[in-house]
């Protein structure tokens, strides 16, 4: 099956008209996108966009052999005239299958927004899934009936990453699924940036224009099993972390801080956290992290974060104390990190590690506080050294240091 990217932004188009964002700014050449539009073996279009024949044109293909059009956008997408000779859109039932003339099979997904999805069974038995902008599937169950995996997935990847990470949780995307990015919007800046956030959920963006072929080996971007994320106060350090994880099901989110009873502001930082990550997530508490990086096969893992596991370490070894420190105390921190790195060298399940950079800061006015800046320092180093990819967050930027 042969699949053709007449477009591939959000429905008002990348950049959008008269917008003075950087990212809009930005969204020229390549860069720029029209309103996603799909055409599967010349013969079946999935969403009539505005400029659909030109870029059809521009791609080597025509219209001329459409012979279903079917419509996924809420409200029916962008208002747009029908031109002379093509079918006129319609839109398939929720749950209802369509067999075309084209020979391909359409079944119509039910979603959790407004919008129809389209579940395609090519000639030649190849599965593609084509999502609407803002959409998920609704009423996949975990645990149920394995789902039939899909050999290539069109999906909202920026604005709906909970969906990949539904569609993974059934098994209907698997390791070798290519997930390709559409209906992408001025969410994310255009170049590097937005092939590094789609390369972290395993998706990938192609220009308009481009067209591809369902079930042909595509290189699958490569998730990084280890991942450093490092940062300073309010860097934005943990929202990246978690960004990178809300694609894949049954995360357990690791908290290091504990609940620090009675502090009020502490509880307004935990909650503020809490209510962004997603709701199928899980939390635990503890500081116990070797014992969670050994298990095998198991959901990702996202550790927040090392400093305080740091903190809790240097506490029970007594590092505040010169004299215990100089008597034993030191030896044995560096054995716990020691060993806390050699878990994440031998973790096997997908971890992102946060931990806070103050090495750049001002120097410490106390002994203790200097000790601390150093060992963390220390530790960041040991543990960085254990993963693929490394990044450093400033200013809510993400630089990557290492991948």
């Amino acid at each position: 099956m042969e699949v053709t990217l007449l477009g591939t932004g959000a429905p008002a188009g990348l950049p959008r008209p008269d917008c003075p964002c950087a990212v809009c700014a930005t969204s020229l050449g390549v860069d720029a996108r029209a309103a996603t539009a799909v055409l599967l073996d010349g013969a079946l279009l999935l969403d009539l966009t505005p400029g659909a024949a030109f870029a059809a044109a521009r791609a080597g293909h025509s219209l001329g052999g459409v012979r279903q059009v079917l419509l996924s956008h809420p409200h029916d997408g962008p208002a747009v005239e029908v031109p002379a000779g093509l079918p006129q859109p319609g839109r398939v039932p929720d749950g209802r299958e369509l067999t075309p003339l084209t020979g391909h099979r359409v079944r119509a997904v039910a979603m959790d927004a407004p919008g129809t999805g389209y579940a395609v069974t090519g000639p030649d038995g190849q599965r593609l899934l084509y999502l609407p902008p803002g959409g998920a599937p609704a009423g996949l169950e975990e645990g149920g009936e394995p789902a039939e995996r899909y050999d290539m997935v069109l999906t909202d990847v920026v604005g709906r990453p909970d969906a990949l990470a539904k569609l993974r949780a059934v098994g209907a995307v698997g390791p070798t699924t290519d997930v390709v990015a559409v209906h992408l919007d001025h969410d994310v800046p255009p170049g590097p940036e937005l092939r590094r956030r789609l390369a972290a959920a395993g998706a990938r963006a192609v220009p308009d224009g481009s067209t591809l072929t369902v079930g042909v080996y595509e290189e699958v971007p490569d998730v990084p099993r280890r991942t450093l994320v490092l940062g300073g106060a309010r860097s934005g350090k943990s929202v990246e972390a978690e960004r990178r994880l809300e694609s894949f099901p049954d995360v357990l989110y690791v908290a290091t801080g504990g609940s620090r009873g009675g502090d009020g502001e502490w509880a307004t930082r935990v909650a503020i956290h809490r209510e962004r990550r997603p709701g199928s997530w899980r939390t635990v508490e503890t500081c116990d992290l070797v014992p969670l990086l050994g298990e095998d096969g198991a959901a990702p893992l996202l550790i927040d974060c090392l400093s305080l596991w740091l903190t809790d370490a240097m506490d029970s070894v007594g590092a505040w104390d010169d004299a215990v420190w100089a008597d034993g105390g030191e030896r044995e921190l560096r054995s716990r990190v020691a060993e806390l790195a050699g878990a994440v060298r031998r973790a096997r399940r997908p971890v992102v590690l946060v931990s806070n950079e103050v090495g750049s800061g001002i120097v410490p006015a106390t002994a203790s506080g200097r000790r601390y800046r150093d060992e963390l320092g220390r530790l960041n180093a040991a543990v960085a050294g254990e993963c693929e990819e490394v990044v450093l967050v400033v200013a809510g930027q993400a630089v990557v240091l290492r991948g």
